[in-house]
């Protein structure tokens, strides 16, 4: 991955010295204070270096960040209090990126200002400022290993600042949450989120998260009890022993205090914080895939997104046949057929498909693993295999190797449910050994995406979200939750939220099944979801059986890319509604989804080029308010002077396919 073109220019450095009295001594100390803008001037990381490290950040004038201390505790001994700055220097970087996989744009404009400070300690740290954000992070250039004992991070709101609050429970975690509206001022200094996280300022969007984590712990924050929070981090872990009753998955975990054992020259993770008054800028923020390390595997031609056809949503619940259904050869040669009659690329293979979940060198004695990824090779059509993490990582360079001999097409890893510094190296070893044998990964029960996109673009998708899954035992999933999601977890990275559910129920409707789940919302709901999430490896959750029995949404479902040349949001307000329209190729794909309120939009296609196109479009039924399934397909002709109303139903949704004529 290599930007088509660079430029690089001085700027001017602001920094004020500021004499510090103390007292009545006579004794003064010198701070100073660097500034540093983003190229719009819209906003100023403000940097001041005395007894501590602070920071913080204005937007148009207005405080979004108030000074916030930042630092870290390194073999014993703080390297941010006494600070005196041995260099400091700046410069503009004005570059595009082309992705190796177009998540959400082929060509990406990375465009900043820096300023780099370098510690009489072997320490420094670097800001940048971008139009749509700023971040930070450490680094060292110390001789041998280090023992990082903590990081602080402070990050301080004005008075009456909001945020919705990913809480968790434990540092054991799926990291599946919900958005809890709070002020922050209100939350305590027990209770604590994972990353990524939303704050408000008055009419300012701040969503906080990090890039380019590697051989580090995750970050959390905590409360204050104040309008600010602090981050804080798992241990490295010094035992893990397997959990009664579970003994495949769940661990008891003890961690020490100490965050972290590193080398001593590196650089740390970036800590970024996207920052807009419209909220349709949040989802068009590239600044996690932007701060990531550049591609770590080399060529990645081999690398093909696409859709797949999911099994465990539905419990192979496939009917119609005159064979069993179950874990067996003959239903997965059902799902390669449905496949490959609608395009699919993929068929994942869920936990079931080996002999148990400890031993995934032995196939399960009903599946015939080898020869359903040689059907699926005859029809196009390749395999995914499931598995644990903890069986995986005892032997992963031998089980990694032997799945590739069989003709296996990438890994789907589950139940990490760890943020620790060993299992952040798991996440990246992973990938590196995967990316030897040209296997796609997907990893799931785990912790968000930080740019391993970029770094690793093997890595298609991750979990991390609280996906259509939990329809098989809960009520969580409604539709202000998925029109949140595009605002904050997406933010992050690709989301493996697994869309396409086809049995579709208004709340008070809604039952929970775990082998016949249904949805919350409409049906175009669930539709319009395949142009507002992105993964580039995007499921299809529901029954083959029952796409067969609606081929309408499914041969249209199936017309959507994985990734996309460009993405705009036309509409979008923080957990009420999003439309976006994103270009692959010459088509575009457009999806609209609302939260329980019904809503009226007006798509301007200003966005096509000249000529005329047809739209294909899939909206709510006349009936979704008694019957959430009930959806209309019409086709138009359009042009870019159309300007096209459309309504979405309570939970509902609206998509199309624009093409030229």
């Amino acid at each position: 991955m290599a930007p088509i073109f660079a430029f690089r220019k001085r700027f001017t450095l602001q920094y004020t010295l500021i004499l510090l009295l103390s007292g009545l001594a006579s004794l003064s100390v010198m701070a100073e204070t660097f500034t540093v803008s983003s190229p719009d001037g819209a906003l100023d990381v403000t940097v001041v270096t005395d007894n501590q490290l602070q920071w913080s950040v204005t937007h148009r004038g207005k405080k979004v960040i108030t000074p916030s201390e930042l630092g870290m505790v390194v073999d014993g001994k703080p390297i941010t209090r006494k600070l005196a700055i041995t260099e400091h220097r700046t410069h503009e970087v004005d570059q595009v990126v082309i992705p190796a996989v177009a998540q959400k744009s082929s060509r990406i404009r990375d465009h900043y200002h820096d300023l780099h400070l370098v510690f009489n300690n072997q320490f420094g740290i670097e800001f940048r400022a971008y139009n749509d954000g700023v971040a930070y992070r450490f680094f060292s250039q110390r001789e041998g290993d280090m023992q990082i004992d903590s990081e602080l991070m402070e990050l301080n709101f004005p008075a009456g600042a909001t945020t919705l609050f990913p809480e968790e429970e434990t540092l054991i975690s799926h990291f599946e949450r919900h958005y809890i509206p709070e002020t922050i001022a209100d939350i305590n200094k027990k209770r604590f989120a994972s990353l990524p996280a939303y704050m408000a300022v008055d009419d300012i969007n701040v969503v906080f998260t990090e890039s380019d984590v590697w051989d580090y712990p995750g970050m959390f924050l905590y409360g204050t009890g104040k309008s600010g929070f602090r981050a804080d981090f798992p241990g490295v872990v010094t035992r893990a022993t397997p959990m009664r009753g579970s003994e495949d998955r769940n661990q008891d975990v003890t961690f020490a205090k100490h965050i972290a054992e590193t080398r001593g020259t590196r650089s740390f993770p970036w800590r970024l914080a996207i920052i807009t008054a419209d909220d349709r800028k949040i989802i068009e923020s590239e600044l996690v895939y932007l701060l990531a390390r550049d591609n770590q595997i080399g060529d990645t031609s081999w690398i093909k997104p696409g859709k797949v056809a999911w099994d465990w949503y539905n419990a192979n619940n496939i009917y119609g046949v005159d064979f069993k259904s179950g874990l067996n050869t003959e239903t997965y040669k059902y799902y390669i057929d449905f496949a490959s009659r609608y395009g699919l690329e993929y068929v994942i293979l869920d936990e079931g498909w080996s002999k148990s979940t400890t031993n995934i060198l032995a196939p399960n004695p009903d599946l015939d693993v080898e020869a359903l990824i040689a059907y699926g090779r005859e029809k196009n059509v390749r395999i995914i295999l499931w598995t644990l993490w903890g069986p995986l990582d005892k032997n992963y360079e031998n089980i990694l190797a032997t799945w590739a001999s069989w003709g296996v097409a990438g890994i789907k890893v589950d139940f990490m449910q760890r943020a620790d510094q060993y299992m952040v190296n798991f996440y990246e070893k992973i990938a590196r050994e995967a990316a030897k044998h040209k296997l796609l990964v997907d990893y799931h029960g785990g912790f968000k995406p930080s740019g391993h996109g970029r770094t690793y673009p093997n890595v298609l998708s991750h979990e991390g979200v609280k996906g259509n899954e939990n329809n098989k035992w809960s009520r969580d999933v409604t539709p202000k939750h998925t029109v949140t999601l595009p605002f904050i977890r997406m933010a992050a990275g690709p989301m493996d939220f697994t869309p396409g559910a086809l049995r579709n129920a208004r709340i008070e409707n809604h039952n929970i099944n775990h082998y016949r789940p249904m949805s919350i919302g409409t049906r175009a709901h669930q539709v319009a979801m395949y142009a507002v999430f992105e993964s580039p490896l995007q499921m299809l959750c529901e029954s083959p059986s029952s796409y067969y029995r609606e081929p309408k949404t499914t041969e249209f479902i199936a017309r959507f890319p994985t990734t996309w040349d460009e993405t705009r949001v036309l509409h979008a307000s923080v957990g009420e509604y999003v439309v976006i329209a994103r270009r692959h190729g010459d088509n575009w794909y457009i999806g609209a989804m609302t939260d329980e309120q019904p809503r009226e939009f007006t798509i301007d296609f200003s966005f096509l080029g000249e000529g005329n196109y047809q739209l294909d479009l899939y909206r709510d039924g006349v009936n979704t308010e008694n019957f959430a399934e009930d959806y209309q397909r019409e086709q138009r002709d359009v042009t870019r002077e159309e300007k096209l109303k459309i309504k979405l139903a309570s939970g509902g949704g609206w998509a199309g396919i624009v093409s030229r004529n």
